[in-house]
């Protein structure tokens, strides 16, 4: 009997699979706040050199001829962002007067930037332009390199100390390190607190996810997968509402991490996973809980006359060779874990790479900041609705698939599309990010399905790792551009090609239990090769059957 048979004798999908998955996916919906934020925080507004100090000019000839003589204009007639004239040349001020040759210099007084959408940005306040435009691409590398440092300490400590206690610790990481960069006045103590609360995007998605799963029947895990996707793009949407509202960066950076404290202290409340307890030995405490759920799903009854036996009669045959696992090096301990492990690097990493590509620079689109993160928001709508419909009724691997290649295909494709198109190349975006945002949440509910329960935080952490790799590259492979503005759709449509058809190699899970050892997996996989090739002789046998009735006749 699969452990999935206890959960529909104890109510299956019930009040209590309803409200805990609830408050587990609300957190995550503010979670992709956090991923997005810098979006707004580190804005880069329209700058240009503070002219020398010459109050008496600038009184005479007031201060747009003043700034007209100082700094130099770019080929579109706007101020240079990050040069003056090392003289006031006041023949500028003469209609149609032009220029040239005039020595410049950098700006060594500052800049004066325009705060009429930003107030105030951590751009403007330490000045991260011109030379030091790098320091804004790398505080979001740091962010990244926080999530991906998660991804390895908090999917191997959710194996050894259980979903519920990384997750109730992840909450408040954030809560603190985000009050805390919002605090604190330096650059350097910003990027720490980024690195701090990239930890907790793993440490909470990661665990969420999985004690959703672990808690659902078969039945109702592809729907708890979509929700999980679904609150992620509710969060963009929220972004661009309070980013709209709170627009100084430090107000905009506590209101989005205050609401995490609420979620530490409610998250108390959520029992730790059944599956994990069990098969740590810990039979006395899944008990209780189950007895919790029972009450909890009307079926009290039914809880009461549960055992430490009778729990353990559900899953006996899979944990009877089973094992914790203590290693990476689980992931590639068999034939059948290695090719999952090897296919979901790629297919992480690709997805990745991609969806960072596309939507971690706004202000590369020429539109409204907060349209275009509210039209990376809608756009998931509607293509999780048709992932939640293929994932249901076609199955998980041709999903991810088909998302995966289509997204590939539509940011290759962009590169064609002309610059002064901004619109056409905006929604085609759009799209390739919506087939992006999809693909990601099917891939985490299908690798939480992949992997067997006592691996499954330790793959999933590690899958993790693999996919802030490619957070980590996106920003590199953009920086290509500057030599050829082919090799950032290439790099980034490309990988997504090859990964879709990597899933091509991975197993179906549409309703199948979740395993929980790594020989139970071994198992199954041997048992479906052996149906397959009992299929094929038995094939053969009609072809010759079928052969062999013609000459008979003749005979």
């Amino acid at each position: 009997m699969a452990f999935t048979d206890l959960l529909d004798a104890l109510g299956g999908v019930g009040r209590f699979q309803l409200v805990s998955t609830a408050l587990l996916l609300l957190p995550c919906s503010l979670l992709a706040c956090h991923n997005f934020l810098q979006n707004f925080t580190a804005a880069v507004p329209p700058h240009h050199c503070q002219s020398p100090a010459n109050h008496t000019a600038a009184a005479v000839y007031g201060s747009e001829a003043w700034l007209r003589a100082t700094v130099p204009l770019d080929p579109l007639g706007v101020p240079e962002p990050c040069r003056r004239f090392t003289q006031p040349q006041w023949a500028l001020l003469s209609p149609n007067a032009s220029v040239h040759g005039a020595a410049t210099e950098g700006c060594k007084d500052g800049w004066v930037y325009n705060r009429s959408v930003f107030p105030s940005t951590i751009v403007t306040e330490w000045d991260l332009v011109c030379e030091a435009r790098t320091l804004r691409d790398l505080a979001q590398s740091i962010y990244m390199a926080g999530v991906l440092a998660g991804a390895a300490v908090f999917g191997s400590l959710a194996d050894r100390l259980g979903r519920k206690a990384p997750l109730v610790w992840s909450y408040l990481q954030l809560a603190v390190s985000g009050a805390a960069t919002a605090y604190f006045g330096s650059f350097g103590a910003y990027c720490f607190c980024r690195f701090l609360m990239g930890m907790t995007f793993s440490g909470i998605i990661l665990n969420s996810l999985s004690l959703v799963v672990e808690w659902m029947p078969t039945r109702g895990r592809t729907m708890a997968g979509i929700l999980l996707g679904y609150s992620f793009t509710s969060g963009q949407l929220i972004l661009a509402g309070v980013a709209y509202l709170i627009r100084p960066w430090r107000w905009l950076q506590f209101a989005v991490s205050v609401p995490f404290l609420v979620f530490f202290f409610y998250s108390w409340w959520l029992p730790e996973s059944s599956r994990w307890l069990l098969l740590h030995g810990k039979s006395q405490v899944a008990l209780k809980n189950l007895r919790k759920v029972a009450a909890m799903n009307g079926r009290k009854e039914e809880g009461e006359r549960l055992t430490k036996e009778v729990v353990s009669s559900y899953i006996q045959s899979e944990f009877a060779t089973g094992r914790p696992s203590s290693s990476v090096l689980d992931l590639f301990r068999t034939s059948a874990i290695r090719k999952v492990t090897c296919c979901l690097m790629v297919v992480w990493f690709s997805n990745s790479l991609a969806y960072y590509g596309l939507a971690m620079d706004l202000q590369k689109f020429g539109l409204s900041m907060y349209l275009v993160q509210v039209l990376f928001g809608v756009i998931d709508i509607p293509a999780m609705l048709v992932a939640t419909t293929t994932m249901i009724y076609v199955g998980r691997r041709a999903t991810v698939a088909s998302f995966l290649i289509l997204a590939g295909l539509m940011v290759i494709s962009n590169m064609f599309v002309p610059e002064d198109m901004q619109s056409l190349r905006t929604a085609q975006a759009a799209l390739g990010k919506g087939c992006l945002a999809s693909s990601f949440i099917c891939v985490y509910l299908f690798t939480g399905e992949l992997y067997p329960t006592e691996i499954r935080q330790m793959g999933m952490g590690f899958a993790s790792v693999n996919a802030r790799l490619g957070g980590l590259a996106a920003p590199l492979l953009t920086m290509l551009g500057e030599f050829s503005a082919v090799l950032p759709p290439v790099g980034f449509g490309a990988p997504s090609i090859l990964a879709g058809l990597a899933v091509c190699f991975l197993a179906e899970t549409r309703d199948v239990p979740l395993v929980e050892t790594i020989e139970a997996m071994e198992r199954r996989v041997k048992e479906r090769l052996s149906r397959k090739d009992a299929e094929e002789k038995g094939e053969e046998v009609s072809l010759q059957q079928l052969g062999a009735s013609p000459l008979k006749e003749t005979i």
